[in-house]
């Protein structure tokens, strides 16, 4: 009979954690606090990036008293550097901006709710990127190149072929 109640409990359980696809106020709020944290550490690291790659000059770097590079391989150096500097810079802008999308979507209340299919983004997937877009299924579409990026100017959901829909 204990084993009957366990079972009984068990599905309980299971059935608790389907019906909360949708997050809480608490779950979102501690989603903002995420990215807020986050945007702060990118802001520190784009200007840390600025700063030590962009504005010193080779003189300042080298200790260098000429103004003339020592070899032409230095000047290669020199510029390698500022461009993977500037690579840098805008992956993080990209990424401060995907930040910035996902609280406006929070104030907005379209937070976790996939922008192509309108079904609910996993919490798993937001607690590992919370900035996210899209569900797992559909941005794994769109890795592949079987859908393309909905336009950001559309508020209706796509239709899309399913894959398998066990994924998720």
């Amino acid at each position: 009979m204990a084993q009957k109640r366990k079972k009984a409990s068990g599905k309980k359980t299971s059935s608790t954690r389907t019906k909360k696809s949708r997050l809480t106020t608490a779950n979102i709020e501690r989603f903002k606090l995420m990215l807020l944290e986050k945007r702060r550490q990118i802001l520190i690291n784009v200007n840390e990036i600025e700063d030590e790659a962009l504005k010193k000059s080779h003189l300042d770097a080298t200790g260098d008293l000429s103004s003339m590079p020592i070899h032409m391989a230095d000047l290669g150096t020199d510029n390698y550097e500022q461009e993977f500097a500037l690579g840098l810079m805008d992956s993080e802008r990209k990424l401060l901006q995907e930040i910035d999308d996902a609280l406006q979507r929070i104030e907005q209340g379209a937070y976790g709710i996939c922008q192509a299919t309108g079904k609910p983004i996993a919490k798993a997937r937001l607690e590992a990127k919370p900035w996210a877009r899209y569900c797992v299924k559909y941005a794994r579409m769109l890795e592949q190149g079987l859908v393309t990026e909905p336009e950001q100017s559309t508020s209706e959901p796509q239709e899309y072929k399913s894959i398998d829909d066990s994924e998720e």
